[in-house]
């Protein structure tokens, strides 16, 4: 049997075994990955060139869309060279990194979802001291608060999980390293204190979620205050794009983590992890500038 100290690699899924369809994967994840960076990079472009865009909900857009590239590019370019060299193998250091790049990231967006939500929450409910609650200082603050909170919760998580003795192979049931699959080669009682930490990770995302929904009550009986079906209607557009990431990454989040173990399938379980790993950064940007009229006239002018 081995343990930790004799691993030097881990082996990832496959998407396939024929050398044709693996081609294919890479090409169909290469177009998705690039569709990503553009997508997100014109965003970073246009928020930091277009002065009329350096408001708190584009400067934390700007940041969502750093984070979404960030996330992306953990998981997709390994995917893609396995995929072209027909190869399965990841160092353990580059496991080390890409699990803690991941768990970085995902937390990032988290917490700087539930600091978009209290952005619209703000706008929304106290107009007038929006400038005074969400000034440049202030913003900053949050997003920091965001980034440093993830990267602590990754550092913990990392640490803890690659401390575990590892002697149930090295073979990982997922085209990138993360924690429940780490754990499955885990053969000591140990892994209850890295499940621990999960359920304290569960408990914090739960406490993000539930102030992103108690925001949105507030926003939406604000809204109903609204006299006028115009005002009612612009204060609606303005949360509709965050209110719809939210949902995408919510839910594809706890379809990936959540689901039954009797529908978990060598061939699903790839499938969701794309989904939830790869759709939010890529469609994204999409969703944030399909209906806002102020960032698509400073994409245009890119």
């Amino acid at each position: 049997m081995s343990n930790s100290s004799s691993i030097t690699q881990f082996l990832l899924l496959a998407f396939t075994d024929t050398w044709e369809l693996q081609l294919l994967t890479f090409w169909l994840l290469l177009g998705m990955y690039l569709a990503a960076l553009l997508g997100n990079g014109l965003i970073i472009t246009a928020v930091a060139c277009d002065h009329r865009l350096h408001t708190p909900m584009y400067f934390f857009l700007l940041n969502l869309s750093l984070i979404d590239q960030g996330s992306i590019s953990t998981t997709l370019p390994k995917a893609m060279a396995n995929s072209l060299w027909d190869t399965r193998a990841i160092s353990y250091p580059g496991c080390t990194a890409q699990l803690f790049l991941l768990v970085f990231f995902m937390s990032a967006e988290l917490c700087l979802l539930t600091v978009m939500a209290y952005d619209r929450y703000v706008a929304i409910c106290k107009p007038l001291h929006y400038g005074t609650l969400l000034g440049s200082r202030a913003c900053v603050h949050m997003a920091a608060a965001a980034w440093g909170s993830a990267f602590l919760h990754a550092v913990l998580h990392t640490a803890n999980i690659f401390s575990l003795p590892l002697c149930r192979g090295n073979a990982i049931n997922q085209f990138f390293c993360e924690i429940p699959q780490i754990l499955k080669l885990s053969c000591s009682d140990s892994y209850l204190r890295e499940v621990g930490l999960v359920v304290v990770s569960a408990c914090l995302a739960l406490g993000c979620f539930v102030f992103i929904v108690v925001s949105y009550v507030q926003i939406l009986r604000a809204m109903l205050r609204i006299p006028s079906e115009q005002g009612r209607h612009k204060a609606f557009s303005t949360c509709l794009p965050h209110l719809a990431v939210v949902s995408l990454f919510v839910s594809t989040a706890m379809f990936a983590y959540l689901k039954p173990p009797s529908i978990s399938s060598p061939l699903l379980d790839p499938v969701v992890a794309v989904v939830y790993s790869v759709v939010p950064p890529a469609v994204n940007p999409l969703i944030y500038s399909m209906r806002n009229k102020e960032l698509k006239d400073a994409l245009w002018k890119l």
